[in-house]
């Protein structure tokens, strides 16, 4: 097998007529790193910094290696999302999403750069298990065997002598099929029998959006949370709270200004704006159709 270089991250000429080199999109990931046959692999440590990657080709598998507090993330989204990263960290950005990132302090991470190839090769493997692919997982996710991996990894980027090509390929496929096994959005074990949101999920989307129901809120920020896809999460959120996540939102929206008319301390104008909705007319048009009231009828009968 032929050996691939470190340093520039590119396949020597027995492999250059399969395919572009890996590392050639991300010319801001740097460090030692090693392509394969299978996908490419990266020792990242930075200081405080920034990434930004508008539209992947590739899948991209972060592991820290060393705490991050701090740590500001968004796959897929506009809006970043603010968590404390641990070594065993693990952040997946899916072919075709963007990523942005920033950290405060001093990172280390192995990064893996898995083609839609090599991605197809485990799958293929893995057929009959219902896998379709990877997803974002839940921000804060860890794994104690992904970390010993991406420490291997670590280990062999570092040789001195010349990392070994095979070994290399092999942790990276081992990553892959645990992660597609285990972590995935498309896995069906992280959601319960019935289709719908896990605890775990469940805990973390309605924190997020008790936290944010007045703000503007994208299902594609609450899928990025949960670790699924957009369609995916749909329909397992629909089956666990019996109503869409706009529903939801508007539910809790409508509850909260409900709560202020009856206090009467505010406006309704105001009220409107503090419960999220764009006027006073908006609000009493959505509370007419859900609610079968106004606010001044509800404020009149207080």
């Amino acid at each position: 097998m032929g050996r691939g270089v470190v340093g520039n991250g590119c396949l020597d000429s027995s492999r250059q007529r399969s395919g572009n080199c890996v590392f050639e999109e991300f010319p801001q990931i740097t460090g030692p790193r090693l392509a394969t046959r299978l996908g490419g692999v990266t020792h990242v440590s930075r200081p405080p910094g920034s990434l930004v990657i508008p539209r992947s080709r590739h899948n991209l598998i972060s592991v820290h290696l060393g705490p991050v507090p701090g740590m500001q993330v968004a796959v897929g989204s506009d809006r970043l999302m603010v968590f404390d990263a641990v070594p065993g960290t693990i952040l997946i950005a899916p072919a075709g999403a963007s990523v942005r990132s920033s950290w405060p302090c001093a990172r280390e991470s192995i990064t893996v750069i898995l083609p839609e190839a090599g991605v197809a090769e485990l799958l293929a493997e893995e057929a009959g298990r219902g896998i379709a692919g990877f997803s974002p997982l839940p921000l804060g996710t860890t794994d104690g065997w992904v970390l010993t991996i991406a420490e291997q990894l670590r280990t062999e980027l570092a040789d001195a002598r010349q990392p070994n090509e095979l070994l290399v390929e092999s942790l990276i496929a081992v990553l892959g099929v645990h992660l597609l096994r285990n972590q995935s959005g498309n896995n069906r074990t992280t959601c319960t029998a019935n289709g719908g949101l896990s605890k775990k999920q469940i805990k973390l989307v309605t924190d997020y959006l008790e936290d944010n129901f007045a703000s503007k809120i994208s299902v594609a920020d609450l899928a990025a949370i949960a670790g699924l896809s957009r369609h995916y999460f749909i329909q397992a959120f629909a089956r666990s709270f019996g109503k869409t996540p706009h529903g939801y939102v508007i539910d809790r929206r409508l509850n909260f200004a409900e709560e202020l008319i009856l206090k009467g301390d505010h406006s309704i104008a105001n009220i409107a704006y503090l419960s999220g909705f764009s006027s006073q007319s908006h609000l009493t048009a959505t509370m007419r159709k859900n609610r079968n009231r106004t606010p001044m009828q509800l404020r009149g009968s207080r």
